[in-house]
């Protein structure tokens, strides 16, 4: 087990100031009775040793420190020079805490009997006023509810009208979609879900035409002209050139025209 002391008092000598920690003295004075056949415990000088850190976070200053009265928790040491340890019991502390002054808590305990008084002496009509503030507003409460039940009532849910401008917006946002492709373009449609027949595989498009769809495509985010594909079975039947285009540059949808089926 570690040595533990504790120590309460008041600064006896000014503060000093090393590296990183600063030191003081205190005293501390022995039992007022000893045992019987032992001699009484005199006084014994302490120098306390505290991290700089600790130290600033109790607010203690070089005047302060002579006047507060302070705790200390920590471990005796005999292992300091006598240089920096004018005290006969060196102490490495562990906490520091400023007691309460007894002045101060005096003054403190004063106020707080001023102020029950007055809150006693307070007008009989603040509890009656209070009671009446709180059951208005109940009913200000009560009143919203009925109010917000009655309008309920009175608009009734209408699937069929929220429905339609639903339907309406879908439609205008597909008319913006369209009006920002090629010329001619009927529909979107997802690039996976055309077939291209063997004829056009066989072929290899011109490259310099190629590389200028490419280029537009690049330019303006769409392609020049729409692919022509049957309708019913999503055969490609014009258009070749732009659906290279269109897996090169991985287009999720291309712009088509439909042809029915003959």
């Amino acid at each position: 087990m570690p040595h533990k002391i504790t120590l309460t008092g008041s600064a006896t000598g000014p503060l000093r100031e090393y590296d990183r920690y600063v030191a003081f003295d205190m005293r501390e004075k022995g039992s007022p009775s000893a045992p019987k056949g032992l001699k009484k415990s005199t006084f014994i000088s302490y120098t306390v040793f505290v991290a700089k850190k600790a130290f600033n976070k109790t607010g203690l200053t070089k005047k302060s420190i002579m006047h507060e009265k302070i705790l200390i928790q920590g471990e005796p040491t005999l292992d300091i020079p006598i240089d920096e340890c004018p005290g006969e019991v060196g102490v490495i502390c562990f906490q520091i805490t400023v007691l309460p002054n007894k002045n101060d808590k005096e003054k403190n305990q004063s106020e707080e009997k001023k102020e029950l008084k007055q809150e006693a002496s307070a007008s009989p009509e603040a509890p009656q006023k209070t009671e009446s503030k709180k059951q208005e507003e109940a009913q200000a409460s009560v009143s919203q509810l009925i109010a917000k039940e009655e309008k309920k009532e009175k608009k009734p849910i209408q699937p069929e009208v929220q429905q339609a401008p639903t339907e309406a917006k879908k439609t205008e946002e597909k008319k913006t979609t369209l009006s920002n492709q090629p010329k001619g373009t009927q529909d979107l449609l997802n690039f996976d879900d055309i077939i291209v027949p063997e004829e056009f595989l066989k072929t290899r498009p011109n490259p310099e035409k190629t590389q200028k769809v490419i280029d537009f495509v690049k330019r303006t985010g769409r392609l020049d002209e729409p692919l022509t594909i049957e309708k019913e079975s999503k055969i490609l039947k014009d258009g070749y050139r732009r659906y290279v285009v269109a897996k090169t540059v991985k287009m999720d949808q291309v712009p088509v025209v439909y042809e029915h089926q003959k």
